[in-house]
């Protein structure tokens, strides 16, 4: 009996909930992240370049390649672990080892990565850090290490995992150009479970990072947005006042309408990838499962009091972008209905004009009807005096009385001939 068919993505589709499993890491261990991105137009990128890159790396330590066009790799790098990811608009390295170094954030624990390498990246670096996984034997010890490796205004430090670990950063760069964090772990924590911790924890950097692109482009366009908030207005007055013409409105109208549309096409992606960015750190820092450590802030107050400003700014301004575009609209309907109304006292008037000229042209021809009858009769009169000449003598009646007679018959007889006809034309 033949089995049911399965549908051709099936497979496809389920394995991609499993297809990026977190590391497993094992306390104490360093890790050294980076994520880069193309300045520009990122999300329509070669991917080719990505994954050339990533060979580029692994031919270094003669590790064996991923099949090709893969989206994610994980495999060994000499004494480290590396898992590289490629993203719509960035790629990610993670690259750990087992141990922490005596210095605290060592620069070198960079070294992974060459600097010649690196040069050759298809990019620029957006974020990079460095996480110190250490033991919590004790979490009163850590304090003296909080003050010595952080900026303390900015400290954000909290149990997390329900109370299986402390994760403390500054979300500061230090000299070396990279952002520190610390994960203190319970010896019991499984392994999974500290690479899910260090996973999310780069990825709040990480989508920190990318959303923060969209606050520094709206803080690009405030300048032009403004021009063209003041520009709107200023042209809404003048057409509300009947100041200037509307075929002299109408161009500007354009011009604005057509600058708002051409700022919508260059930030309508920005914009809304810092939302679905900013989404996405909110759900990696409720997924920690913070609790208060001595009285600091949490992650999630920190991302409240100096994120969260920057994310409302840029929804803010979206629509203000929004709300400029409507206007725009609007105010192209007003000016429509503006010469629509104009055209029609045109035509009105028009029509008046030909009214009036249609009177005088009747007037005209009646004019000419009464000269048609008048010429006509003329000439039947003249006729009819020639015919009935011979009559005169008979009659012994002169000239005169008969003109006087035959007259008043021949106009009335012309008139009405020439009334019948306008009539068949009418």
């Amino acid at each position: 009996m033949p089995s049911i068919e399965d549908h051709p993505l099936r497979y496809k589709l389920a394995n991609e909930l499993h297809a990026r499993p977190f590391p497993r890491m094992a306390a104490p261990c360093t890790v050294a992240f980076i994520a880069i991105k193309q300045p520009t137009e990122a999300s329509q990128r070669n991917r080719a370049d990505d994954f050339n890159h990533l060979i580029e790396l692994l031919d270094r330590h003669g590790s064996p390649h991923p099949t090709p066009n893969s989206t994610h790799f994980s495999g060994t790098i000499g004494r480290h672990n590396l898992k590289w990811e490629q993203h719509t608009e960035f790629i990610t390295y993670t690259a750990f080892s087992e141990g922490i170094s005596d210095r605290p954030f060592d620069p070198s624990s960079f070294d992974i990565f060459p600097d010649e390498w690196l040069g050759r990246a298809p990019g620029q670096r957006i974020t990079s850090s460095i996480i110190r996984i250490a033991l919590l034997e004790d979490d009163r010890c850590i304090e003296p290490y909080l003050s010595e490796w952080f900026v303390s205004e900015s400290l954000a430090v909290s149990w997390i995992i329900d109370g299986e670990g402390i994760a403390a950063s500054d979300f500061r760069i230090d000299t070396s150009g990279h952002m520190r964090l610390a994960v203190f772990v319970s010896p019991k924590t499984a392994q999974r479970r500290i690479g899910r911790i260090v996973q999310r924890l780069c990825e709040i950097e990480t989508y920190k990072s990318m959303s923060m692109l969209g606050f520094s482009r709206v803080r690009d366009l405030s300048h032009q947005i403004n021009t063209l908030d003041t520009n709107l207005t200023n042209l809404m007055g003048e057409m509300t006042g009947n100041v200037v013409p509307a075929d002299e409105t109408l161009p500007k109208l354009l011009s604005i309408s057509a600058e708002l549309e051409e700022m919508v096409a260059r930030c309508s992606f920005r914009l809304a990838a810092t939302n679905a960015y900013r989404a996405l750190v909110t759900q990696r820092i409720a997924a920690l499962r913070e609790k208060r450590f001595q009285g600091r802030q949490t992650f999630a107050e920190f991302m409240m009091r100096r994120y969260e400003p920057a994310m409302r700014t840029v929804k803010s301004t979206e629509k203000r972008i929004q709300s400029l575009a409507d206007r725009a609209l609007r105010a192209g309907n007003l000016l429509r209905t503006r010469v629509d109304v104009e055209r029609s006292a045109q035509n009105q008037k028009l029509l008046e004009s030909m009214n009036k000229r249609a009177d005088l042209q009747l007037r005209l021809q009646r004019t000419v009807e009464g000269l048609s009858v008048v010429a006509i009769s003329y000439y039947a009169v003249s006729l009819a005096t020639y015919m009935l000449s011979p009559l005169t003598e008979m009659t012994n009646v002169n000239d005169g009385l008969l003109i006087m007679f035959i007259t008043l018959p021949v106009i009335l007889i012309v008139w009405g001939m020439v009334r019948r006809i306008r009539k068949n034309l009418e």
